[in-house]
């Protein structure tokens, strides 16, 4: 039987238009045209094999599929997990061993990648690829998760209403127009030609080398970046201390703030209101952060309101999510190899919300171990508040400042 040059140039003109289906009808309608060998001429002249071509035409006799389908509904093969009606429940098992109640599971301490657990299952006589896993597993509800820093220990009793009372504090003060800072220290970092953890965008497989090792001698320089938040104006102001993370040096850092930012932005400002960890430098059981603080509220001729977050409940502190977390991102991946690397990158850090953040280089010295006497605690002029006044405070100016 002769080819039908004329049929081919119809289907090679129409082939790349349609789909499986429409290819399949198309190819049943011809054959049907045609008559006796129309199967065989249709065959040749678009590829299509015999048993296509007569499926084609006993579907010509169905009623129409719904709109965007191609086969009918059942067709097809079977899911593994229909066939195998344990196959979810073992999967589950090797990757939940414990909450499945299988603490003996050969998995318990393996990482649990798809490949492992495609082994596993293999071994279990429910051979399947580590693709499949991956797709069951989605289906499952699961996804690759990191750990997430939540467990707080034992919670104080009194942590929620202490929450309360730094929120309303502060949203009077904010209503008022007066500042209101957060602040902490941020990690220290090492200077030098050492990973930052994060990934950026380079030309491919030209990564930036870094030192093979994260184990500097004391000889190598730190970087301690002090961040102060001002939540009015949505903005940024970090010192980055050579030296040590004393409460000189935070204290020393606020005051930079106030002299570069804060007079100019409240220059009507009675109080100054802080936002602080319980721990650290800035902790409420440190004697020089209060005893600094004191001579800043003489020197600036403003109260300062201080409000402690309970322990352990740091990451409120909002600092943390309004400024640090937005430099950890603008910095990723990038080795901190000088100073002024970091000062160029955190003063670069800007949020779609408005975030700008001024950054500075203190190259003082803040010696540890300075001890402050009775007779120092004993001249500041503090006042606890009501409510747990371990944790909230105002410190007031001994006299008025004549130099600001």
């Amino acid at each position: 039987m002769k080819d039908n040059p004329g049929l081919k140039a119809k289907f090679d003109k129409l082939w790349p238009h349609l789909d499986e289906r429409s290819r399949r009808l198309m190819a049943a309608g011809e054959a049907v045209q045609i008559g006796r060998g129309g199967i065989n001429q249709v065959s040749r002249a678009c590829g299509l094999s015999r048993v296509t071509i007569t499926k084609g035409i006993a579907e010509l006799s169905l009623e129409p599929l719904e709109d965007h389908r191609i086969r009918r509904s059942g067709g097809g093969r079977r899911r593994i997990e229909d066939n195998d009606t344990s196959l979810l429940e073992e999967l589950d098992a090797l990757v939940e061993p414990l909450s499945r109640g299988d603490p003996e599971s050969p998995l318990r301490w393996t990482c649990k990648s798809t490949r492992t657990l495609a082994q596993e299952l293999s071994e279990l006589n429910h051979p399947i690829s580590h693709e499949k896993v991956a797709q069951l597993l989605r289906s499952q509800q699961y996804s690759l998760q990191g750990n997430r820093k939540t467990e707080e220990g034992n919670d104080h009793p009194d942590r929620d209403a202490q929450f309360r009372h730094i929120n309303a504090l502060v949203q009077s003060a904010l209503d008022r127009g007066e500042p209101v800072i957060s602040v902490d220290t941020k990690k220290k970092e090492l200077i030098g030609n050492y990973q930052n953890n994060g990934r950026q965008w380079r030309i491919k497989k030209n990564p930036d080398t870094v030192n093979g090792h994260d184990f500097p001698n004391p000889e190598v320089p730190r970087a301690y970046p002090y961040g102060i938040y001002d939540l009015g104006q949505n903005r940024g102001f970090v010192k980055i201390g050579t030296d040590h993370d004393t409460s000189s040096f935070a204290v020393a850092s606020i005051r930079g703030w106030w002299s570069h930012e804060g007079k100019q932005l409240y220059k009507n400002a009675e109080h100054l209101f802080i936002t602080a960890d319980s721990g650290g430098s800035n902790g409420y059981r440190v004697k020089r952060w209060k005893l600094e603080l004191q001579k800043l509220a003489d020197k600036i001729g403003v109260e300062i309101v201080v409000c402690h977050f309970p322990p352990g409940t740091s990451k409120w502190n909002k600092v943390e999510h309004r400024l640090f977390s937005f430099i950890t991102s603008n910095w990723r991946g990038e080795p901190l190899r000088d100073y002024e690397t970091i000062v160029n990158l955190i003063a670069g850090t800007t949020t779609t919300k408005g975030l700008t953040v001024s950054c500075y280089l203190d190259h003082r010295k803040y010696p540890l171990g300075k001890k402050v006497s009775d007779s120092e605690m004993a001249s500041l002029n503090i006042e606890a508040h009501n409510f747990h006044g371990e944790w909230n405070y105002t410190i007031k100016p001994r006299y008025i400042s004549v130099v600001v």
